[in-house]
């Protein structure tokens, strides 16, 4: 008589959870900007690996990535590639580049590397990884507007 039935308990904890969703993509830049995020922390992720092993193993190691295949390569065998949505831009030494089209960044024993930078943009927005020639060191995120 006065009760709620448990299909209609669900039906309300499912549209909650619906609105929840809608309302996280809206505030944190939709569902593209959850891809450019995500791809950005997993590129300095690698990097980051990248410069481990050359530590690690006490020899040069290299992280190749293609921006017009949006295709990356790290220590180890770890590869990936990037959503089709995301623009890639690579800066660094052309010195450590088998190929014009693929940008290179290698790690030394000591941690130092070539140094260089990837850009990762969709609509306005940017994430930007910075690799530092003289330490190594990684650091990322985002960049207020894309630099195009």
């Amino acid at each position: 008589m006065g009760g709620v039935t448990l299909l209609e308990m669900l039906l309300v904890i499912g549209l909650i959870a619906v609105a929840g969703l809608l309302a996280a993509a809206v505030l944190t830049g939709g569902i593209e900007g959850l891809r450019l995020r995500s791809s950005g922390k997993e590129l300095a992720s690698q990097l980051r690996y990248t410069r481990t092993q050359a530590i690690a193993t006490g020899t040069p190691q290299r992280f190749l990535i293609d921006p017009v295949q949006r295709r990356w390569q790290a220590a180890g065998g770890h590869h990936g590639t990037l959503a089709a949505s995301l623009a890639v831009r690579f800066t660094g030494a052309r010195q450590v580049q088998a190929r014009t089209d693929e940008g290179a960044i290698q790690f030394f024993a000591d941690g130092a590397s070539t140094g260089g930078c990837v850009e990762l943009m969709v609509d306005d927005a940017a994430w930007r990884i910075d690799v530092s020639w003289i330490t190594g060191e990684v650091r990322s995120g985002p960049v207020r507007a894309a630099l195009r």
